[in-house]
């Protein structure tokens, strides 16, 4: 709604209205203007607060920023003192200007920015996580798509592939599953986080041209396994180093498997395995004692101690992108 003050028409929201566009709670846009002076600028003529477009945008500054692991107090100065925008008419914008403004000010702060609180977390236990985890999980925990696809974003494009999924990404998910484990709590959120890191690392693996080999890297899971992040992070880190791959998903039958290592040849084939794998077909022999030989690596928790000749565990996910690096030739 907008109110007439003089000639000059401004935008004029309710607590309501900004607290659903922000992504927070009416209560939280209350403290923040009790503790930090995050005030709105206008008051109805029934003294409700109304908020002009300048007091929205230092609000969605002061929640990036606090997702990106800055502590409130911190953040709450830097949308004070930021000028992100001087335009009041909401008829003068582009409806996604205010939106690019705030994330080019966020886009500032890198996975390296060190802030002044310790570690630990307040939604999820994140002792002596870096602060971008801290900010991570927040978005995470709110079911903040936007947020979690940002940060992560961002990480890649600082630090790498690799980086994110050991620093960022695994203690989040570690500290998800294990208040899910405490209080049967958070399912949507580690739903919602996969989402996007999978949409994130697809994006990366797809962006790849000119792969350096020619035949392909099979990526898969085991025949009962759900789980597909691991194909889709070894798929983006392998595509850092030019290297192409096929990723096939959840739930593969060994069948299947072994007819997609007969139709590519592949260099080299990484499983992923969460659950128990109770069986491997003595099939994979043949595939194992061809020419040219693929290397087959398993990953995860599920596979067995003793492993059938010729397959190969897989350790970190550095190891094991330099180990397919050298089946590829690169």
């Amino acid at each position: 709604m907008a109110i007439e003050d003089g000639e000059k028409i401004h935008l004029g929201l309710t607590v309501a209205v900004v607290a659903r566009r922000v992504g927070v709670a009416p209560a939280t846009l209350r403290t923040w203007e009790r503790r930090y002076g995050l005030c709105p600028s206008d008051r109805s003529t029934g003294g409700h607060r109304r908020y002009c477009i300048t007091d929205v945008a230092r609000l969605e500054l002061m929640r990036r920023l606090v997702l990106a692991g800055m502590p409130a107090g911190q953040a709450a100065r830097e949308a004070m003192q930021s000028k992100i925008i001087d335009v009041e008419d909401i008829s003068l914008m582009d409806p996604n200007s205010l939106g690019n403004r705030v994330d080019s000010f966020v886009q500032d702060f890198s996975p390296d920015t060190k802030f002044s609180h310790p570690g630990g977390g307040s939604v999820l236990p994140m002792q002596g996580a870096p602060a971008i985890a801290r900010g991570l999980a927040k978005a995470a925990y709110s079911l903040d798509a936007v947020a979690c696809t940002q940060l992560i974003q961002n990480s890649i494009n600082a630090r790498g592939v690799i980086w994110t999924w050991e620093k960022l990404l695994t203690p989040v998910l570690i500290a998800i599953g294990k208040k899910w484990e405490l209080t049967g709590e958070g399912i949507e959120s580690e739903h919602i986080l996969s989402e996007c890191i999978i949409g994130q690392m697809k994006q990366r693996a797809d962006q790849l041209t000119n792969p350096v080999n020619i035949r392909p890297v099979l990526l898969s899971s085991a025949p009962e396994d759900l789980h597909t992040i691991p194909q889709f992070v070894a798929a983006a880190a392998l595509a850092e180093r030019r290297i192409a791959s096929r990723t096939l998903g959840p739930r593969v039958p060994h069948a299947s498997l072994l007819s997609a290592i007969k139709k590519l040849a592949p260099a080299a084939v990484l499983i992923w395995g969460q659950l128990e794998v109770k069986a491997i077909p003595a099939e994979f022999e043949n595939i194992i004692n061809a020419r040219p030989e693929p290397l087959i690596m398993v990953a995860g928790p599920g596979w067995p101690e003793k492993l059938p000749k010729g397959f190969k565990r897989a350790g970190d996910l550095t190891s094991t992108i330099t180990a397919i690096s050298n089946a590829v030739g690169q």
